[in-house]
């Protein structure tokens, strides 16, 4: 049998858990429990704004256009670089496993500043300028991108199991790091392979 301190003992943790339970949104203002999963989205859409019908054979003087997109999904603001590339197949990708970004340069560059939740897409155009084919090698001079005329100089070799010479236009996501004071790369890359076709 309960004595009458044990009574008081059970009425008053029934009156502080209930205390809780009913002052419990007002605690969510104050108390900040850990969230779930931070992380960057990035995508790249073909022109109907879809995952398909991406540019792939392509040639000099045609324009082409894709949607280059990033959500922020990081607990807070964060500032985001953009850099557009391009490669042959011979030259290197961005490493995910060492989690280190293409040495090679940036042709265009994409400064996105998004607050926790929030998203940002544009259309990413480009077309190929001074293409030239000579025996088995294709030479890419200028590649314009969102209006923007580069020289890049690029060949690619015939590939003759796969027919075609092969191009790659990647983007990298970088992530602005407040400690650092510095843009480094988010581990996070989207691409498309390019066949440059021979003119009709």
């Amino acid at each position: 049998m309960m004595k009458l301190e044990d009574y008081k003992v059970v009425f008053a943790s029934l009156g502080l858990i209930g205390v809780l339970l009913f002052a419990s949104p007002t605690l969510g203002l104050f108390l900040h429990l850990p969230g779930g999963e931070k992380f960057s989205e990035f995508w790249l859409l073909g022109p109907g704004h879809m995952a398909e019908a991406y540019p792939f054979e392509v040639r000099a003087g045609e324009n082409y256009m894709v949607y280059v997109g990033v959500g922020n999904h990081m607990g807070s603001s964060a500032y985001y670089l953009v850099y557009v590339k391009f490669r042959n197949q011979t030259e290197p990708l961005p490493n995910a496993t060492a989690e280190t970004p293409s040495p090679l340069l940036p042709l265009f560059t994409y400064k996105i500043f998004l607050e926790d939740g929030g998203t940002w897409e544009q259309p990413l155009n480009f077309s190929f300028h001074d293409v030239s084919f000579k025996d088995d090698r294709c030479l890419v001079g200028n590649l314009t991108v969102n209006g923007i005329t580069l020289n890049v100089g690029k060949p690619a070799l015939w590939d003759s199991e796969n027919k075609g010479y092969f191009y790659q236009l990647f983007l990298e996501l970088w992530i602005y790091d407040e400690a650092s004071r510095d843009f480094h790369f988010h581990n996070r890359f989207v691409s498309i392979w390019l066949n440059m076709t021979t003119p009709i």
